[in-house]
């Protein structure tokens, strides 16, 4: 027997931590699967304009992350959230830890590998990311857990890493000028 897709509805304020509150705010639209779907197509559309010699060390100011550290970032934290997301939905009892996101970031090589790596390695984590998603029934969705010191939902978490997303994305365009010029001439091309 096929199961319908359930939506997951968008969270009210006590489903998600209270600091991401405004990232989330940005994010258009009441179903998780849906938000993600489209924003993976957003991400790649933009990121993936970007030509590989223009990428090495790109940043916005000295001691800020890469263009490619921030891309890692976001996938290790989607990993992250969905581990918090699976746990929150299959009523996981002990509270989850934090992470220390500088550290993770300083840890990795991501400045060393390409940048279509990032994208492919991105895109397969948001297709596990969906996956799991799209798994879930009414009753998963609205589960509650302790995530890192606050009381969060399955689907308040999913649009936690959507905020997340849109919040790494808007300082990419606004601070990031040579991703931005880029952006725009490859926006003005297809507009042609």
């Amino acid at each position: 027997m096929k199961r319908t897709k359930q939506k997951s509805g968008r969270p009210v304020t006590g489903e998600f931590a209270s600091y991401a509150a405004d990232d989330i705010a940005f994010v258009q639209g009441d179903d998780a699967v849906e938000v993600m779907q489209r924003q993976e197509q957003e991400v790649l559309f933009f990121l993936g304009e970007i030509p590989e010699d223009r990428t090495r060390g790109l940043t916005y100011a000295a001691g800020k992350w890469t263009l490619k550290e921030v891309v890692g970032h976001m996938i290790d934290d989607e990993r992250i959230f969905a581990y918090r997301i699976l746990c929150v939905a299959r009523k996981e009892p002990l509270a989850l830890p934090g992470f220390e996101e500088k550290l993770y970031v300083a840890s990795s090589d991501f400045e060393q590998r390409t940048l279509a790596s990032l994208l492919s390695e991105y895109r397969t984590v948001r297709a596990a990311t969906v996956s799991l998603l799209e798994s879930f029934n009414a009753e998963m969705w609205q589960r509650r857990g302790v995530v890192n010191g606050y009381e969060a939902s399955a689907r308040g978490l999913a649009f936690h890493v959507a905020g997340h997303e849109l919040h790494h994305l808007r300082i990419l365009r606004d601070r990031y000028r040579a991703i931005s010029e880029i952006s725009n001439q490859s926006l003005r091309a297809a507009e042609r």
